[in-house]
């Protein structure tokens, strides 16, 4: 009972924390970013991450397994891997490109495991034969991982093909204060110092400029998060049919969880591949990830709603009133 109401307040808690990081976020988009909001967004994530873990750790005490064991387990730890990926450009003190992306992730997959739509799955259960083995930490942790990793790379390529076809006009009134934080080159000085001239004479060209500089950024850090998705991807698939060998005596069945984690693997392959061509690099690429974003997501909690095949104790039913 103690662990179940810790459990509830550490919820509440964390999803209170990444709300009024989203209004924070809201306000900088208003305004002038303010260092002070900044900060107090990112010390606020932090305090997200911990709260989430306790709630985790809370979970794994109480029910003698690590907490991965259904789709409300899962999703508290793909928002506990949303805040990891949040937390770490800012340990390293480099500007956060991905707080747009994770901040709503987090709040996002938190909020839908906290709704009325999974209560009947919110207790915590005895695991079912085919989980009650060592690769359960392995096997879902990595995988979880994964889709984290490769939600926010797949999201970064779909902002890299909204800026790409938005018009310069749009995009250098609204992202000049953006860049100016995000890089220091002498050219953005000037053009801060003459913006009333550039607005008259070279408006299109600094517009350019801007929107080139965070194109590069975004295809920057949209390969390296896919990457690292992409590895985690791979251990998750390779563990899991050596699991699946020691329990149905086959390390590959084509369930349906197996068979869309075979195509995100194959789909961001390809934009791996993508990449090693100078012709194909940026929209084009972008292009593959953002199909990915999609196919992560039939993966991830379309193949639930099935109900069906070997990973049907991932399934759920919809609660209704």
């Amino acid at each position: 009972m103690i662990f179940s109401t810790l459990e509830h307040i550490l919820t509440h808690i964390s999803f209170s924390i990444v709300s009024i990081v989203i209004t924070i976020h809201l306000i900088t988009l208003l305004v002038d970013e303010i260092v002070r909001l900044y900060d107090s967004s990112e010390k606020g994530m932090i305090a997200t991450f911990f709260c989430i873990t306790g709630l985790l750790v809370t979970r794994w005490i109480y029910s003698g397994h690590f907490p991965l064991s259904d789709l409300y387990e899962s999703l508290i730890f793909l928002s506990w891997s949303f805040s990891i990926i949040h937390i770490v450009p800012y340990l390293k003190k480099n500007k956060n490109h991905l707080s747009a992306i994770t901040t709503p992730s987090v709040i996002f997959t938190q909020g839908f495991a906290t709704s009325g739509l999974l209560t009947e799955i919110h207790q915590s259960a005895i695991l079912v034969p085919a989980l009650q083995s060592e690769w359960l930490i392995m096997h879902v942790s990595m995988m979880v991982l994964s889709y984290a990793a490769l939600l926010c790379g797949s999201l970064l390529s779909v902002a890299l093909l909204v800026i790409t076809f938005q018009k310069d006009k749009k995009f250098f009134c609204k992202s000049t204060h953006l860049l100016n934080e995000s890089f220091s080159f002498g050219e953005i000085q000037y053009i801060n110092k003459r913006s009333n001239v550039l607005r008259n004479t070279s408006f299109f060209s600094a517009g350019n400029y801007y929107k080139s500089q965070l194109i590069q950024q975004l295809d920057h850090w949209s390969y390296r998060v896919i990457s690292l998705g992409f590895i985690f991807l791979t251990i998750g698939i390779l563990s899991g049919a050596v699991w699946a060998n020691e329990a149905w005596g086959s390390y590959w069945n084509w369930d349906p969880k197996e068979t869309w984690a075979f195509i995100t693997w194959t789909i961001f392959a390809i934009y791996l591949h993508t990449r090693t061509n100078a012709n194909l690099q940026g929209a084009n690429s972008a292009i593959v990830a953002s199909i990915g974003f999609l196919i992560i997501w039939i993966c991830y909690f379309g193949v639930n709603l099935l109900g069906i095949g070997l990973h049907s104790y991932g399934s759920f039913t919809l609660t209704s009133n």
